[in-house]
């Protein structure tokens, strides 16, 4: 846990188990249940591969999980592979930067930073 700007971040280890499914952003949300978060940190090697096509619906169905549960979500890593090989995938990260709930960012300074710009 950390908090930048007044906003409560719980950054998940790059080693734990992959989210492949809804019912995984529900475990999630359920060991940070009762704490004072605001947005959770997850690093590009805990998605499964599924994730990253959008096709699959595997990024839709965990995003939406955190959404219903209000839990802000950053997806921290490199994602250059991931949108070299689609344009669909590159215009969602275009999209998700644009608004509040959900960012890409490659590293956690990058996060930081942005978190605090007024």
């Amino acid at each position: 846990m950390m908090t930048v700007n007044d906003v409560s971040l719980a950054v998940c280890a790059s080693d734990g188990p992959a989210l492949a499914r809804d019912s995984d952003a529900t475990d999630l949300l359920g060991e940070l249940w009762g704490q004072d978060v605001d947005m959770i940190v997850i690093p590009t090697t805990r998605l499964a591969d599924d994730f990253f096509v959008l096709s699959t619906r595997v990024a839709g169905e965990i995003i939406q999980k955190f959404v219903n549960y209000r839990m802000r979500v950053t997806v921290l890593g490199d994602m250059a592979e991931h949108l070299a090989r689609s344009e669909a995938m590159a215009s969602f990260v275009r999209e998700s930067n644009r608004g509040t709930h959900l960012w890409f960012v490659p590293t956690l300074d990058e996060l930081t930073e942005r978190l605090n710009r007024p």
